[in-house]
């Protein structure tokens, strides 16, 4: 008789469960790396505007108002996505402790599998030496005199 966990389908479903948080975890962590590298373009983009605004002297009014215009616009997308940044910090945070637990939750039961499997060999390595025994004291039965 072949080795049958009983509780493999819960097993199952533990590891579903894991792979979609991984999932889950890795998009979050894609999202937040892509929002990290947008804030990081759009400083870099308000750091060159404000020196072009502040080191050039600029003759034209309507030029001057469209670069300040165009700066306040970047710190408010830099705003935006500084508080985009941090909702995705909390989220990937909370997705890797989901996945933490799910991931203990179905090593717990592997464990468990591995136990019953090393009792299951134990219980069959006993039935068999008991079988043996029994055949060979049923063969070598002493004479009777």
């Amino acid at each position: 008789m072949p080795f049958r966990f009983s509780l493999q389908k819960v097993l199952d479903y533990r590891e579903q469960l894991e792979e979609e948080a991984k999932n889950r975890f890795a998009l979050v962590q894609r999202q937040y790396r892509e929002a990290k590298a947008q804030l990081a373009a759009l400083s870099s983009e308000l750091e060159t505007q404000e020196a072009r605004l502040y080191g050039q002297v600029i003759d034209n009014a309507g030029e001057r108002w469209l670069l300040e215009s165009f700066i306040k616009g970047l710190r408010a997308d830099i705003e935006a996505t500084t508080a985009r940044v941090q909702n995705l910090r909390a989220t990937r945070d909370e997705m890797r402790r989901i996945l933490a637990a799910r991931s203990m939750d179905k090593k717990l039961l592997e464990k468990l599998k591995e136990r019953k499997y090393r009792q299951f060999l134990l219980d069959e390595r006993l039935k068999e030496q008991r079988f043996n025994d029994e055949i060979a004291t049923l063969r070598y039965k002493a004479p009777n005199f």
